[in-house]
């Protein structure tokens, strides 16, 4: 048994065909089938199912290719122990981040991480939370940046920031003449919301529940985009997070933002990584990176100034 009989048989358990498998290790199919069948010869058991149409694989199997999947991300951590230790500040992250908050962040985030580890190379990831939870652990990503709170002992969460929502509405809406919005002025209000999966929607439904406010039925946007403009078509309106709507993203024309008066509804932000990650202290260290967004991007206050002096400068 060696580490690449082992990597053969996590692959095969991920794909379920022997094709794929071997295509996603390098080698040809015959190759991976014949390092399977020895490793079964090995340790005396039968680890896969072989059918017509896909691969199964057996209960031991299974149990078996978690094993292998565990050791291989240790075998990775060892690595990444000693790239450490040579250059602390060199190698790879793998990150995930979920997609209502990827577009908006990482154009201010980036440029900031490549200043200051100029040899790091950031792999990015955007999957919803779900999908971002499962890779951090099955240590396919090294961290992920998501939305509190994270119910998952084996991680460790690192609080970033605090992200006020919005209300967007129509430039008629009646709401769009208030000088002042307060959380109870939505308790007749229906809202327009993502669709199931998303974290953003849990979040907006949490403050529909707090004001007494509703979902909008009939529809379900697959993205903040289609918010966005579905407000500016006058469909309804919806809640939208500080930095999706922070220059330089452009207001969609007809569309109206009002800030919260008061403590506004808002999510919360954190770096999160297996506890049992060889990078731990590095993380801590791109995590401030991420903490030291400039003030004035997470503060709702005037947006509807700054994208009026972009009109009129354009």
């Amino acid at each position: 048994m060696n580490l690449r009989d082992l990597h053969y048989l996590v692959s095969l358990a991920e794909h379920r065909h022997f094709g794929r498998a071997a295509e996603a290790c390098f080698v040809s199919q015959p190759t991976l089938s014949t390092q399977i069948k020895k490793l079964e010869d090995e340790l005396g058991v039968a680890l896969v199912e072989r059918t017509p149409r896909k691969v199964l694989l057996t209960d031991v199997g299974r149990e078996i290719a978690t094993r292998a999947r565990e050791v291989l991300n240790e075998i990775e951590q060892i690595k990444g122990i000693a790239r450490r230790t040579v250059d602390p500040e060199s190698g790879t992250v793998r990150l995930g981040i979920f997609p209502t908050l990827g577009p908006y962040l990482l154009p201010h985030v980036v440029p900031m991480v490549r200043e200051r580890f100029p040899r790091l190379e950031l792999l990015l990831v955007e999957e919803k939370t779900e999908v971002v939870l499962h890779r951090l652990r099955e240590g396919k990503l090294d961290a992920g940046i998501l939305a509190l709170p994270i119910h998952d002992d084996s991680l460790h969460t690192e609080f970033l920031f605090e992200e006020p929502f919005l209300l967007a509405v129509p430039q008629s809406h009646p709401l769009a003449k208030r000088t002042q919005l307060k959380l109870n002025d939505l308790s007749d209000q229906s809202l327009l919301l993502l669709e199931d999966g998303h974290c953003l929607r849990d979040q907006a439904l949490e403050v529909c529940h707090m004001a007494g406010a509703g979902e909008k039925s009939g529809f379900r946007a697959t993205s903040l985009e289609t918010l966005r403009q579905m407000v500016a078509a006058n469909v309804g309106i919806t809640l939208l997070p500080t930095l999706a709507v922070k220059p330089p993203v452009a207001q969609a024309p007809n569309l109206h933002l009002m800030e919260f008066s008061g403590h506004a509804p808002s999510r919360r932000i954190a770096m999160v990584w297996r506890k049992s990650s060889a990078m731990g202290s590095f993380l801590k260290q791109l995590a401030e990176v991420f903490r030291s967004l400039p003030h004035d991007l997470l503060d709702p206050h005037s947006i509807n100034t700054a994208h009026a002096k972009r009109r009129r400068t354009a």
